[in-house]
């Protein structure tokens, strides 16, 4: 620190510091004093600002240490900190000049054992259910056989190769794998992208859909499958429109994935059972069900032929019902000829006896009847029509005495006298209107004398006229050549010059005349 330290002055033992000379000097004994370090504490106050960085406050019952993790650091963490988990920091100590206060910049944070993993597993699971995110009635029936089977895991375990060997033996199908990471920082984000991926695929694309996924992994520590215990790949594992399998760790290993999956398999073997069924079963299956319909039809179509001759049995020989009918027809046929030859007969017989009323001389006998009835008929019809006119012209007659003048010079009379009285009530209603106008009329006029500027003048005004009219100021009246005075009795003018013009009789001055 010599340095740093200038000569004490004379007649001083202090020597003197700039603030930032001591800030800085505190700095390097902190850090050489102390260097890399780890603290275990309670998480306090978490800060995640903009930049990417995370400060974090590390505390016990009695004391709190501020710490910071920069953005680079934050980002491999495998554990991200919550406030209220117990952790165990490691880093170096340094200070901050700018607020005068020491820190551990962390490089690295890890849980302070079981306890503290399964604390925060506990509250994340209680959120995500407070959610409804666990509920059973928003999970789906995975597909009885799916075409297409995503995989999520990683490619170079046992686990695929598991997977792929138990749905060889089963059911053999189209495998889509996703690498990711299973365990490590990279596994949580890896994961939750894998399921969004799958989800985002085209039906029908270059790259078919899956309808179905699984996630696997194989058994391990919980720190190991922490991964799958992160909200992102919860929250990812939920939103998936595809139903999905969850086989982490053995039967044992819980993780969050498993309440939000579809369905949970105990391993990932298990999972690949799940998701196709048994092919030669299936085989099986189909040739019992196809001996079964050949059997039924069989036992159909025997109990058919049965019933059928049963009922052949009971119907006659069709010769027998046939015999019948040709015997009639036979008898028919028989008395056709004779028939046809009465109906002959009889029609010429009717037609002799038409044909002797159609000789000439008895149609000129009924014409001459006709003729003679004509004749009778004729001085009939013009009496007839006399008569008929008779008849019509009384008729006329009689609606010709109902059109006289006598009811009309009535009606004509009536509808004078009202209009006589009509235009009576109209002159009266004149005489009244027009004697009230002339009361209003004189009315207006008194209040006209009262109001015009002659009952002013009666009370000692007078108003002064000059060349250019009526004069309103004192200064306009001593600028003019000639006067005018208009008193209650007359007018009287003042110097020579020709005044305004003479108002006409009965014009009020201009406002502002009168004094």
């Amino acid at each position: 620190m010599s340095d740093l330290i200038d000569d004490p002055s004379p007649g001083k033992n202090e020597p003197e510091f700039t603030v930032s000379e001591f800030s800085n000097a505190i700095k390097r004994v902190i850090e050489g004093e102390f260097g890399h370090v780890r603290i275990r504490g309670e998480i306090g106050r978490v800060s995640r600002p903009r930049s990417g960085h995370v400060y974090l406050d590390l505390k016990d019952d009695r004391s709190v240490l501020s710490g910071v993790i920069w953005k680079g650091v934050a980002a491999r963490l495998s554990v991200q900190p919550e406030e209220g988990m117990e952790m165990v920091a490691t880093g170096r100590i340094t200070t901050f000049g700018g607020q005068s206060r020491y820190q551990i910049v962390i490089e690295d944070l890890k849980p302070a054992g079981l306890g503290a993993l399964m604390a925060m597993l506990e509250k994340r699971k209680a959120a995500l259910a407070a959610e409804g995110l666990f509920a059973p009635e928003r999970k789906r029936k995975l597909p009885y056989l799916p075409e297409v089977i995503g995989v999520v895991t990683s490619p170079s375990g046992a686990v695929i190769r598991d997977i792929l060997h138990r749905l060889r033996d089963r059911f053999p199908r189209k495998v889509l794998i996703w690498p990711v990471a299973v365990q490590g920082e990279k596994c949580a984000p890896e994961v939750a992208n894998a399921i969004r991926g799958f989800n985002a695929l085209e039906p029908g694309g270059r790259i078919p859909r899956p309808d179905l996924l699984i996630v696997a992994r194989g058994g391990g520590s919980i720190e190991d499958l922490w991964g799958f215990n992160e909200e992102v790949v919860a929250r990812a594992a939920a939103a998936s429109d595809i139903p999905l399998i969850s086989a982490v760790g053995h039967e044992t290993d819980t993780t969050l994935i498993d309440f939000v999956s579809d369905k949970r398999a105990p391993t990932p073997t298990a999972a690949a059972e799940l998701a196709v069924p048994v092919r030669l079963d299936l085989l099986a299956w189909v040739e019992g069900q196809g001996a079964r319909m050949s059997h039924a039809a069989g036992q159909g179509i025997a109990a058919r032929g049965q019933r059928l001759r049963d009922l052949a049995r009971a119907l006659p020989r069709p010769q027998t019902l046939t015999e019948g009918a040709a015997q009639r027809l036979d008898r028919a046929g028989e008395r056709l000829p004779a028939a046809l030859i009465t109906g002959v007969q009889r029609r010429k017989v009717r037609l002799s006896e038409a044909a002797g009323g159609l000789r000439p001389a008895t149609l000129r006998r009924q014409i001459g009847q006709e003729g003679r009835h004509l004749a009778a008929l004729a001085p009939r019809l013009r009496a007839g029509l006399l008569q008929t006119i008779r008849a019509r012209r009384d008729a006329l007659g009689h609606r010709a005495d109902r059109l006289t003048l006598t009811p009309i010079t009535r009606d004509i009379a009536r509808k004078s006298e009202g209009l006589q009285s009509l235009a009576q009530r109209v002159a009266e209603a004149g005489q009244r209107r027009i004697a009230e106008t002339r009361r209003r009329l004189d009315a207006l006029d008194r209040l006209h004398e009262t109001l015009g500027y002659k009952a002013t003048l009666k009370r000692g005004y007078a108003v002064v006229r000059g060349e250019a009219g009526v004069l309103t100021t004192k200064s306009a009246a001593e600028t003019a050549g000639a006067l005018e005075i208009e008193f209650q009795d007359g007018r009287l003018k003042i110097g020579g010059g020709t005044t305004s013009k003479a108002r006409k009789p009965g014009k009020p001055p201009e406002q502002g005349s009168l004094f």
